[in-house]
Order: C-alpha cells, then structure tokens, then sequence
C-alpha cells in the first residue's frame, strides 16, 4: 500500500492508492533489442530465440518476436526479476540511497551496473530509456484501471510511443499469494526455472513462514497489530482489505487495527491519516512501520503522541515494507519477522 510517497495535494487521495488514470493504449510488439555487454540485462533469458508472449494482470498479452532481454523495471520488480536470474538493464522508482546503497526496494539489485531513468516519483529519464532499446516495460499495479505504477501520466504516452510491450503485475486487493504467483510466472517465461531447487527452497521457506505465522496468531489471538507509515505531519494508519500482504496476513489469523471505511476515504480506501495530535486514536500491540525510503522513520519520530502508544511504550514495533519484493526469497522474512513480533508480543493495549 504506497501511501507515504511525496505527492502533490490535489492528486494524493488518487495516487496514494495506485494511480491516476488507466492506460488506454494499445502495445506495440518490438525488436530483438540484445543483451546489453557488460551489463544486468539478458539473465535467464539469454539465448532463448522464438516467439514470445506473456497475459498479465490487466489482462493484455504482451508480444515479441523473441524472449525480452533488454528489460526496464520498475525496481521492486526488478529485485523480484532478479531473485529468480532475470537480469534487467533498466529501473525506475526508488533504487538508490542518498549514499549510493541499494533502496530497501531494489532487494539484491547491483545498483550499480543499471542504468537508473528516476529515482524519485515523477521522474522517468525518456531518453535513456530509449537509448536502451528496450523490449520490454514491467512495473506493478496498485489499483484496479491498469496504472503501471511509478509511469508518470504526463510522459506515460511518450514513454509507450519508444515502442516496448508492457507488462502489470498486480498487487491490488488481492492476497499476496497470488501476487508471488503471479511474478514468478512471468520470470518463468522470461527464463527462470520455476522448477529448480532455489526456487524451491525459496517456496518451502515462505510455506513454513506461513504455517509458523499462522500458528502463532492462533496462540496469540487477542493481540492487535497496526500497519502505519508516518510523515513529519501525519501518521497513516493501513486498512487491510487493498494491500496484498496485510490481505494474506489477515487471512492467516492475524488481527489488525482496522479504521472505518468513511475514516479511509480520504486515502483512496487504503488508510486513514491522523494528525499527530490523534496519533492515539488507536491503541495495538504490535506496530508494523513503513520501512521505505520515503517515509519517517521510528527513530526519527518526536512526537508525545507516537511515544506515549503501548507498542512503542513496549518496544513493539516492527518493519514493513508496502511495496513487498514479489519473490519467495525475499516475502518469507516478511512472514517470519511477524511471526516472532507476535511470538514474543505482550498484551499491552
């Protein structure tokens, strides 16, 4: 649920929530577009010749003439691409620190042998893109009209005009388990081998974070969690029924702090914001904190109202990190660093 991203006033309610407006376009087929010496492009993929297609989540089936190998994503995708050995050679959204490091978003990515279109929202360098040939255009979905997310709207059309097939894997109001599904079927027809044993470790552990996460909601029934991301004016408290890891952490027994529907409006349905002045509104045992770059970090939070919380007053607050790296490696600590918050969790709300 990307709910804290620097967003102009008049377009946050909409583009906190996934998106402004749908792409209407129709995608080009493109050229063969090599592998990039010397770069992260190619991967899995590399060598494979024939005809290529893949139906994503806005139900549009993206075509080449062969397996894309020039690939630009945006870089939680292109971390999850690069778990399963998919190289890509472009990224746009957060992928560098102000120091240089890899963004929390860009997981294992080598930061520094892609090449970088924007780091920020709003930013999608045309030109490098183009320069890139690339072949293919991935990105994730956070609403329901097919808005590929971090494409900004006012070059969306130029962006698609340089010809490459696009794919949205979606994240939206489903459970997070579908989304994993969902990646790892592209990688595979990008190259990866579902079927080989990292994959398979990979999967086992996020099935035994589950069945650990799961058994220990059931013993912990009774403690409540709240997802929240704040910024220097205000704290969001997260719903759960949009965002597909709260969605499937719910599903497993989790309870959650849950603000009204009327309370979310505001927030395009995915969270309500309080002043911190009502940053108590709600009391939880657990706190899972947004860990992206963009927002505020509990260390950096002053406010009487954030310290004067049960959770914070008990020391039980965790990371979370909205945007989930759609690969098993990287979605299974997700699962066990909940579990062990609620494993060890007092009741103090």
């Amino acid at each position: 649920m990307p709910h804290s991203r620097a967003l102009p006033p008049s377009r946050r309610g909409v583009l906190a929530a996934g998106g402004a407006l749908g792409l209407g376009a129709a995608l080009a087929a493109c050229g063969d577009g090599g592998t990039k010496s010397g770069g992260a492009g190619g991967g899995a993929a590399a060598g494979r010749q024939g005809p290529w297609s893949f139906r994503d989540d806005r139900g549009r089936t993206a075509k080449a003439d062969r397996t894309p190998s020039s690939i630009v994503a945006f870089a939680g995708a292109a971390a999850a691409l690069h778990d399963y050995g998919v190289g890509v050679t472009g990224v746009f959204g957060p992928t560098r620190t102000k120091d240089g490091r890899a963004d929390v978003q860009a997981g294992d990515l080598d930061v520094g042998k892609v090449t970088l279109l924007g780091n920020e929202w709003g930013q999608f360098n045309i030109e490098k893109y183009a320069a890139l040939a690339p072949d293919l255009l991935v990105s994730t979905l956070f609403d329901d009209a097919g808005t590929l997310w971090y494409v900004p709207e006012e070059s969306r059309q130029k962006i698609l005009d340089v010809g490459a097939p696009t794919v949205g894997i979606s994240v939206y109001d489903r459970q997070l388990t579908v989304s994993l599904e969902r990646m790892l079927a592209l990688a595979t027809s990008l190259g990866a081998d579902a079927a080989g044993t990292e994959v398979g470790q990979a999967r086992k552990r996020f099935e035994d974070a589950a069945a650990r996460l799961r058994a220990a909601a059931k013993a912990k029934r009774g403690i409540t969690v709240m997802a929240a991301s704040a910024s220097a004016d205000l704290l969001y408290v997260s719903g759960t029924n949009l965002s597909a890891d709260l969605e499937y952490f719910k599903a497993l027994g989790v309870g959650f702090v849950e603000p009204p529907e009327k309370a979310k409006a505001g927030g395009g349905g995915w969270y309500e914001s309080l002043s911190w002045e009502n940053a108590d509104r709600y009391a939880a045992d657990i706190i899972m904190m947004d860990n992206r770059s963009s927002a505020l970090q509990p260390a950096a939070i002053t406010e009487g109202t954030w310290k004067r919380l049960p959770a914070v007053r008990a020391g039980q607050v965790i990371a979370r990190n909205p945007e989930p790296i759609l690969s098993y490696a990287k979605c299974a600590p997700l699962l066990e660093d909940l579990a062990e918050a609620l494993e060890k969790a007092k009741k103090v709300a």
